[in-house]
């Protein structure tokens, strides 16, 4: 472009400026309503400006104090420990100097929790305004909502965060009368207000008063900007029923179903913070874990909470979650494990008693650090109890001893001495900080068992997992067969030694109609303490072998007892005609329940070539037609196979693998695995012949998958007689 088109282009874009300022400002004159929101907006943005700065100045400050506290304690702080009331006077000492240290980290964090609260809050001050009168007669109090919440200085709450609990009568959409649960009490309130806002920082752009129930303008503006290359927090357009499964109850087991595109996966990611708010200061992350269907998928929802300011939980696909807990070398398989498999190994451990094959050595750099034979007469003198996760602890609380005692041992040897002596110097100083040069036997003893329990962390590691115990051998010796699947094996290690996280709180499973009865068994009782979240949709089983919506209820109620269940049944993702579409492969009763609320857009375009010439003409026109419009296409294909196979073909595209991450515009190639969770502005089927989606129950719910990643176009192409599943 020519520097005469680049200034007349910044003219064009000053004056496009200018006007929109013009118009913006005859919007405010006109509209009082506007003006005086926008001066409420500019006010509270420069109150939490302020706030953020004195936050930060309060961190500072407190820093410094800390640090001049520390050095003055050091000073005076004498340890003496001669008499036993100098040692009472030197803990005194030391705890006085740890509670100085606990209360500059608390002032500190609640400082911290606040410049989160402004940082996350100055993007969007918030996205609603609720009027509620409590009594007949009193004044009318207005809360504004936001993706935080914040007070001034004075206590008065500037910003009402979303999950609190009075901001839940704007997501029941419910006008006039209305009621809010708090501290266990039902609150009656009217609702005279709701509005909503379009906000970017201290700018207002537009507002909408929600007078009836079904009405969101907020979401249908949300809905029309498109996708990105990240999901999205919907914090200011959660929907009514999607409310439910946000704020439900804390219960051992919710099941949720979900058509495609009903917000199953961001439902997911805002009942996970609403529940870091329930448990603020109580729930770790660390505690929290989601099962991925797959790593694309996991980076495509990786940056929802902390847009929120909270941190994510553990993000896991089934292979990460599963392959620690196998041994090294050793496949996670495949899953496909029924129920009544995994009840035969309890039914058969139940009577099962250890013998001397069933134990192993411990090793490590070539020396055997526990026998098998020792770990025999463990086993021996607990023999009075079953074989299970009680005699399991106990044998491996006294071998832990055993190994303790063996590692003292060779610490004391003179050769292990001269093996740390002889080690290259910068060995020495990385492990002890200054050269092996002992000045006692007893300092020699302690620096040589520093070192051998680095030299043989491997040896650790392998007690920590109770890996004295061959489940290889105890297995061909219960089921009377060799080689147990993965999840056999994993549960039969369970029901052995007692192998679990009891820590873990909550378990969220996304795509959870992907799993077989024995993996959600697996997880059932590794997480035996935690609550469970289920997210899926029965029409998007794409994988044979996997559990029903019932089988899957079997399992959880057979391990927590009750399973409670909601619904998600309306379509944000695509437009009416893709909804439609996809919405005639599902079973009667459900079809005629599925909603979408997106804007029409270009119906869905099935094109059958009567021979492979034919087709392979139109399917690299198709591709062609759609890269240059600045919008993300997929190609989705049955197999990883078909994929790289395919892209060879079509000029401009790219295979999508487990390592990328999702882009923003272009051509992706696809495997309908990595596919699920995920949505496309354009999804080209290559292939909807007969011979690739027969008349199948299977093939029905795979092309269903297919068809509901598409937010605005679908083209359909057919080698051959079309699949009879789209008459």
């Amino acid at each position: 472009m020519s520097r005469e088109a680049v200034a007349a282009e910044a003219r064009a874009a000053a004056a496009c400026a200018s006007a929109n300022d013009a118009c913006d400002a005859q919007a405010e004159a006109a509209d009082p309503v506007f003006a005086a929101e926008q001066e409420h907006l500019t006010e509270t943005y420069g109150k939490l400006q302020a706030i953020g700065r004195d936050a930060l100045a309060a961190m500072e400050a407190v820093a410094a104090q800390a640090a001049e506290d520390k050095k003055s304690m050091a000073e005076e702080l004498a340890v003496n420990f001669a008499t036993w009331d100098d040692i009472l006077e030197t803990h005194a000492d030391i705890v006085a100097m740890n509670n100085i240290i606990e209360a500059h980290d608390m002032a500190n964090s609640v400082q911290a929790e606040r410049l989160r609260a402004v940082e996350v809050l100055l993007r969007e001050p918030y996205f609603a305004k609720i009027a509620l009168q409590f009594r007949e007669g009193q004044p009318v109090k207005e809360l504004y909502i936001g993706s935080a919440g914040i007070s001034d200085e004075n206590y008065r709450r500037l910003v009402v965060d979303w999950r609190s609990p009075v901001a839940e009568v704007y997501y029941n959409q419910t006008m006039g009368p209305t009621s809010y649960e708090a501290d266990g009490r039902t609150i009656h309130c009217d609702l005279k207000l709701r509005r909503q806002f379009e906000i970017e920082e201290d700018r207002l752009i537009t507002y909408f008063d929600s007078d009836v129930a079904i009405e969101d303008k907020l979401l249908l503006a949300s809905l029309a900007r498109g996708r990105s290359a990240h999901m999205q927090a919907i914090t200011a357009t959660i929907q009514r029923e999607q409310n439910a499964v946000v704020r439900h109850g804390d219960v051992p087991v919710l099941q949720v179903a979900g058509v495609a595109g009903s917000g199953k996966t961001s439902v997911l990611m805002q009942r996970i913070a609403y529940l870091f708010y329930q448990h603020r200061g109580a729930l770790d992350p660390t505690r929290v874990f989601l099962i991925s269907p797959n790593p694309v998928f996991g980076r495509y929802i990786d940056r929802v909470l902390p847009d929120l300011g909270e941190r994510n939980p553990e993000i896991l696909t089934w292979e990460e979650f599963l392959a620690p807990l196998l041994p090294e070398g050793r496949g996670v398989g495949e899953g496909d494990v029924t129920l009544a498999q995994l009840r035969a190994l309890e039914a058969a451990v139940a009577g099962f008693e250890f013998d001397r094959s069933d134990f192993r050595d411990i090793t490590s750099a070539g020396v055997r650090l526990l026998g098998a034979d020792a770990v025999a007469k463990v086993s021996d003198k607990f023999s009075h109890l079953p074989a299970g996760p009680h005699r399991a602890t106990l044998m491996a609380e006294e071998l832990d001893v055993r190994l303790e005692a063996r590692l003292k041992s060779l610490a004391a040897q003179e050769d292990t001495h001269d093996e740390i002596a002889s080690l290259p110097v910068d060995e020495q100083l990385r492990l002890f900080g200054e050269l092996f040069d002992p000045q006692s036997d007893e300092e020699a003893r302690t620096l040589a068992l520093q070192y051998l329990r680095e030299k043989h962390a491997d040896a650790l590691r392998a007690m920590a997992a109770l890996e004295w115990l061959n489940v290889d051998r105890v297995a061909s010796r219960l089921a009377a067969r060799e080689g147990l699947t993965s999840v056999e094996w994993v549960y039969l290690k369970m029901l052995l030694t007692g192998l679990g996280n009891p820590e873990a709180k909550y378990v969220m499973i996304d795509e959870a109609q992907d799993y077989s009865q024995g993996q959600l068994a697996v997880l059932a009782r590794y997480f035996r303490r935690a609550h469970f979240l289920l997210l899926g949709d029965p029409n998007q089983a794409i994988f044979e072998g996997t559990a029903t919506w019932d089988e899957m209820r079997q399992v959880f109620e057979e391990e927590r007892g009750r399973v409670e269940q909601c619904r998600l049944m309306t379509s944000y993702r695509s437009t009416p005609a893709i909804t439609d579409l996809f919405a005639r492969l599902l079973p009667p009763g459900d079809a005629m329940e599925v909603a979408s609320v997106q804007r029409e857009a270009a119906p869905p375009e099935i094109l059958v070539c009567e021979s492979a010439d034919e087709w392979r003409a139109e399917l690299v026109r198709v591709v062609e037609s759609v890269q240059s419009d600045g919008r993300l296409a997929a190609v989705i294909v049955p197999w990883k196979a078909d994929a790289k196979r395919l892209a060879k073909t079509l000029p401009g595209t790219t295979v999508l693998g487990e390592g990328d991450s999702l882009p923003v515009e272009g051509t992706v190639v696809i495997p309908l695995k990595l596919a699920k969770g995920l949505e496309f502005d354009h999804v080209i089927i290559p292939d909807a012949s007969a011979r690739t989606f027969p008349e199948t129950d299977l093939a029905r719910r795979r092309l269903y998958t297919t068809i509901s990643r598409a937010t605005r176009y679908v083209t359909i192409l057919s080698n051959g007689e079309l699949t009879k599943l789209l008459d």
